[in-house]
C-alpha cells in the first residue's frame, strides 16, 4: 500500500490514481473536493460529491472508498456528514458511522439529511443508492415537538419510518438522561400518525411493564392538538386524599383554545373548572375562567355536616394600542360567590393572601382620545363585592370626560415672558355615574332596579401660580363644582298605629346644586447645614413649609334649599341634606374659613467614603426623609377649630437595606370619658401635648439585596443571548419581571428576607365604656435556597405577634428534571393544611429559557 502527500498528488478523478498504484490501493490526504460517477436506478449516470477534511483511502481491489474525519457526501437530495464514510461501489450501499477519540469517546456521528427533511443524528447508517432506502442505529430525531430515539429505523420508498425499541419522550438529551418517556418494542410512523407496538412508560430509566398498551395510535400534527391533562396528587387535610387538575386541553384554532379540569376529593368534595385563552396578534389578546365547586364540610352525622355549592367568574383582555390608535379597551372582571376563595383553598393554588382576601373587584374600561390629545373620554362598568358582609356595588356605568389646562388669555404670537394674567390656567372635568348598593343575594330581584341612583358632576378649576418676595412660591386657586341630580329625597313623619315614624320619600326631577371654594397659599424651603463630626462632613436639613387660607361660603342657608328641617319622633328638630343620597354627595352646611398648614422635613449626611483611596470619596445617606407634618385650623368653627395632626415619614438603615415607614395621627383635643366624643378642650390642659389616636409601622429586610438584581440581570443576559426570540418566549420573560414569585430560578442560590408590621388605635368601646387600645403585630420571613443544581427549597411563614400564634406556613419542594419538573408543595398548619405533588413537561418555550415553571394555573 502507497500513501502519497497533498503536495504529490493533483488528480481529482480516485480511478485515474489506483491505475498509478501497483497495489491497486489509493490512500491519499483531501482537503477539497471529489467526484464518482454512479448508476441510478434508470442506468443514467449521477454524480455524487464526496469531501474529506483528513484522508481518504481508495480500495480499488474491491472498489471501495473510505473516508475519514468530516466527510461528507451529497447525493441528489441525499446529505451526509460523519467521521467515518464508507462508499461500496459494488452495491451501492454508503456506511457511516463515529469514531473513538483518544480519551475513548464516541465522537463524529453521523447527521444525515433526507430530502424535504430535517437533520437527524444517527450512531450509524446504512443508506442504499439504488432502493434510496436508509438504515438507521442508533437514531434520535424530532417529530412535532417529541422527541424519538431508536436502537433501529428503516425508512422506505413511502417515507415511511419503522423503529425497533425505540423510545419516544419531551427530552432533547440522549439516552439515557431521558427521565420520563414511552418504551416502544416495535412502531411505524407515517406522515400524520405513529402506530405503536407493545409498549410501557419508563421513568428515570425504571420501565414500568404494569403500565403498559398493546398497540396504540398516537396523532402527529404540526399544529395545537387537544389532548389529556395529566393530574397531580396529594392530601388535604380538612378534605382528603386528592387527584387535583385533571382534564382535557381543547385545540379549537391558532386563536384560542381551552382547558377543562377537575378537582377530586375522597371526602366527596369536587370542583371543575373551564379556562379559555384566545389571542389575535397585534390586536388583542385574554382570557377567562369559570370555575364551580361542591364542598363538604363537617364530619358525617353531626349538625355542621353540609354541602355548599359555590362559583367564580375571572376574566382578563387587553387591547394592543398600535391595533387602533387613539382607543383603548380593556377588562379585568373577577366576580363570584362570596365563600368560594375559601372553601377553595384560593382555586387549589393554597395561596394565603388571595384566601383570606374579603374583597373582589371588577373593571371594563374603555377609552378615547379626542383634540390631538386635549380631550380624554373614558366609559367604565365597576364591580365592588365585600365578601365578609355581602355587600355590593355596581357602576352601570361610569362616564369621565376631561380637558386639559389651557391658558384662556395666552397668545399663540406672545413674544416675551408672559404676563401675570397669562398664566391663569383654567380646566374642565365633567364624571356621570349610575350606581347600586345592594346585597349580593337581592341583586338579581326586579325591586333591585328601584335602587339605581345617578348623577353628573362639573368641575371648573381655575388656577394662578407666581413667584412672589423672591423666595416664596405663592398659589392661588378657585374651584367651581356643580352637580345634576334626578332624585332627591324629603324627610317626613307618617303617622302609625303605633305612634309615628320618619318616612323617607324619593322625589323624581331635575335638581342642580353647586358651590365654589376660594384658596391661596404660601411655600418656600430653608435648608440648613450641621457641622461636621468625624466621618460625617456635614448634615443637610431641607425644610418646606406650607400654609394656605381657604374659604368656603355656607349653603347650607335658606336660600339654596340645599338642606331643610323635619322634626323626629322625640320631638327635636333635626337637619337634612336633599342630596345625601347623591353620588357626588351634597354641598356642605355651614362657612368655612381655615388656615391651612403643613411642613415637610428631609435629612442626608454627607459620610466619607474609606473605600475611596484618593480621600475625596463622599456617599450620601438618608437619615429622615418625607417626615410631614399638616393639619388646618377652621376661624369660623364655633368649636374644634383644629383638626387632627397627621404625621408620615420614611427612612433606610444598613446601607438602606432596611426601609422602616411609619404613619399616624394626633387629637390635639380631650374626649368625654362617657360617649368617646371630641370635646372642646385642649388636651394640653389635662397634662397631655396631644392624643396619639392610630400609628402604624413597617419595615423590611433582605439579606441577599442582590437577589432581585441579579434576576434582572439574568433575564436580560438571556433576552441578549437569544436576539430571534420569539414572541410567546417574549411574552414569558415579560411576566417573569412582573411576577418574581411565577418562576423558580436556579441562577439565584439563596435568598432570604423579612418583614415587620404594627398598627396600633386607640378606639372607644361603647360596651365597657372607655378607651381601648387596638394592637396588631405581624412578622413574616420567606426566602429559597438550592440544595443542589437541581433541587430548591422555598419557604414562607407569618407569625402574630400580640395573639401569640403562627398564621400562615408554606414549604415548597422544587426538582428541575430538564424537560419536567417536579413539585412538592406542604402547608404544615392552619385551615388550609395539606400536601401536593406535581409532575409536569415543561412548555417548550421554558426550556429554552432555562426556568422553571411554578405554578400550575400560570397562563404562558
Amino acid at each position: 500500500m502507497e500513501r502519497t502527500s497533498k503536495e504529490q498528488s493533483v488528480t481529482n478523478d480516485t480511478t485515474k490514481n489506483a491505475l498509478q498504484d501497483t497495489s491497486k490501493n489509493s490512500f491519499k490526504e483531501v482537503s477539497g473536493q471529489d467526484t464518482v460517477l454512479m448508476k441510478d436506478e434508470g442506468g443514467l449516470e449521477t454524480v455524487v460529491t464526496i469531501t474529506a477534511n483528513d484522508s481518504s483511502w481508495n480500495q480499488v481491489s474491491k472498489n471501495i472508498l473510505h473516508l475519514f474525519k468530516g466527510a461528507k457526501v451529497k447525493y441528489q437530495g441525499f446529505e451526509l456528514a460523519a467521521d467515518y464514510i464508507r462508499l461500496d461501489r459494488n452495491t451501492n450501499v454508503l456506511f457511516a458511522s463515529g469514531v473513538k477519540d483518544h480519551n475513548g469517546k464516541y465522537v463524529g456521528r453521523p447527521v444525515v439529511i433526507m430530502p424535504g427533511e430535517a437533520p437527524i443524528a444517527v450512531d450509524s447508517l446504512l443508506y442504499n443508492y439504488k432502493t434510496q432506502v436508509p438504515k438507521t442505529f442508533g437514531v434520535m430525531t424530532e417529530v412535532d415537538g417529541g422527541y424519538i430515539q431508536a436502537r433501529e429505523v428503516r425508512k422506505n420508498i413511502y417515507d415511511e419510518m419503522s423503529l425497533y425499541k425505540g423510545l419516544y419522550s419531551t427530552c432533547n438529551l440522549p439516552y439515557p438522561h431521558t427521565h420520563f418517556g414511552i418504551q416502544i418494542s416495535k412502531g411505524v410512523i407515517t406522515q400524520k400518525q405513529i402506530i405503536a407496538g407493545p409498549s410501557y412508560l419508563v421513568v428515570e430509566n425504571i420501565p414500568l411493564k404494569f403500565i403498559a398498551i398493546p398497540f396504540g395510535f398516537f396523532p402527529k400534527q404540526d399544529k395545537k392538538s387537544s389532548g389529556f391533562l395529566f393530574p397531580s396528587f396529594g392530601e388535604d387535610a380538612a378534605r382528603g386524599f386528592a387527584m387535583r387538575d385533571l382534564g382535557w386541553y381543547l385545540a379549537f384554532n391558532d386563536y384560542w383554545d381551552s382547558e377543562i379540569r377537575g378537582n377530586l376529593y375522597s371526602k366527596g368534595t369536587w370542583e371543575a373548572s373551564v379556562r379559555t385563552q384566545y389571542l389575535v396578534n397585534y390586536k388583542f389578546s385574554g382570557n377567562f375562567n369559570l370555575r364551580y365547586g361542591s364542598f363538604v364540610e363537617g364530619v358525617e352525622g353531626t349538625p355542621s355536616y353540609g354541602r355548599s355549592k359555590d362559583f367564580n367568574f375571572t376574566w382578563n383582555h387587553t387591547q394592543r394600542q398600535e391595533a387602533n390608535p387613539g382607543t383603548s379597551f380593556s377588562a379585568a372582571v373577577n366576580f363570584g360567590s362570596r365563600s368560594y376563595l375559601q372553601r377553595s383553598a384560593a382555586g387549589g393554588t393554597y395561596d394565603m393572601q388571595a384566601a383570606t382576601n374579603n374583597r373582589m373587584n371588577s373593571s371594563i374600561a374603555y377609552g378615547k382620545v379626542f383634540a390631538d390629545g386635549k380631550i380624554n373620554f373614558t366609559s367604565n362598568l365597576r364591580h365592588e363585592q365585600d365578601l365578609a358582609t355581602g355587600r355590593l356595588s355596581l357602576d352601570l356605568p361610569t362616564i369621565s370626560l376631561n380637558v386639559s389646562t389651557f391658558n384662556p388669555f395666552d397668545s399663540k404670537d406672545r413674544i416675551g415672558e408672559q404676563k401675570w394674567y397669562q398664566r391663569i390656567t383654567v380646566g374642565y372635568s365633567m364624571q356621570a355615574q349610575n350606581r347600586i348598593v345592594t346585597m349580593d343575594s337581592l341583586l338579581f330581584r326586579k325591586e333591585s332596579l328601584k335602587d339605581f341612583t345617578n348623577g353628573m358632576q362639573h368641575n371648573i378649576p381655575v388656577s394662578l401660580s407666581l413667584n412672589a418676595f423672591k423666595y416664596f412660591q405663592f398659589n392661588t386657586s378657585v374651584n367651581y363644582t356643580e352637580r345634576w341630580y334626578l332624585q332627591s329625597v324629603r324627610n317626613r313623619l307618617s303617622n302609625q298605629l303605633n305612634g309615628y315614624k320618619m318616612v323617607r320619600d324619593t322625589i323624581q326631577g331635575f335638581k342642580r346644586a353647586y358651590d365654589y371654594s376660594v384658596s391661596s397659599g404660601l411655600s418656600t424651603k430653608v435648608y440648613g447645614m450641621y457641622p461636621k463630626m468625624g466621618k460625617i462632613e456635614g448634615i443637610r436639613h431641607v425644610i418646606t413649609p406650607s400654609v394656605n387660607v381657604n374659604y368656603r361660603p355656607d349653603f347650607g342657608i335658606e336660600r339654596y334649599g340645599y338642606f331643610k328641617n323635619y322634626m323626629d319622633t322625640t320631638g327635636v328638630t333635626r337637619r337634612y341634606s336633599i342630596f345625601e343620597n347623591g353620588i357626588y354627595g351634597s354641598p356642605s352646611e355651614g362657612k368655612s374659613f381655615g388656615i391651612g398648614f403643613s411642613i415637610d422635613n428631609n435629612i442626608e449626611a454627607k459620610i466619607r467614603d474609606d473605600k475611596d483611596t484618593t480621600g475625596s470619596g463622599f456617599k450620601k445617606i438618608p437619615i429622615i426623609q418625607g417626615l410631614t407634618f399638616s393639619g388646618n385650623y377652621n376661624m369660623a368653627a364655633d368649636s374644634l377649630k383644629l383638626s387632627q395632626i397627621s404625621f408620615s415619614g420614611r427612612t433606610s438603615l444598613f446601607n438602606q437595606k432596611v426601609n422602616i415607614n411609619f404613619s399616624g395621627s394626633f387629637d390635639p383635643y380631650s374626649y368625654d370619658k362617657y360617649t368617646g366624643q371630641r370635646i372642646d378642650r385642649f388636651a394640653i390642659k389635662d397634662g397631655n401635648l396631644a392624643r396619639l389616636t392610630n400609628m402604624g409601622l413597617s419595615f423590611d429586610y433582605s439579606f441577599n439585596p442582590k437577589a432581585n438584581e441579579r434576576r434582572s440581570d439574568n433575564i436580560d443576559s438571556l433576552r441578549n443571548s437569544m436576539p430571534n426570540m420569539t414572541k410567546e418566549q417574549a411574552d414569558a420573560l415579560a411576566r417573569i419581571s412582573t411576577d418574581p414569585n411565577a418562576f423558580v430560578d436556579f441562577n439565584i442560590p439563596w435568598n432570604l428576607a423579612g418583614s415587620f408590621s404594627m398598627n396600633y388605635a386607640r378606639v372607644f368601646d361603647n360596651q365597657v365604656r372607655r378607651m381601648e387600645t387596638r394592637l396588631t403585630s405581624t412578622v413574616s420571613i420567606h426566602g429559597d435556597f438550592n440544595v443542589t443544581p437541581k433541587w430548591k427549597v422555598q419557604f414562607s411563614s407569618t407569625y402574630d405577634i400580640v395573639n401569640n400564634e403562627p398564621t400562615a406556613t408554606q414549604i415548597s419542594i422544587y426538582r428541575d428534571l430538564h424537560c419536567w419538573d417536579m413539585s412538592i408543595g406542604w402547608v404544615p398548619m392552619g385551615r388550609f393544611k395539606s400536601y401536593n405533588i406535581t409532575i409536569r413537561a415543561k412548555a417548550s418555550i421554558l426550556q429554552d429559557l432555562k426556568l422553571t415553571k411554578r405554578q400550575s394555573h400560570y397562563v404562558y
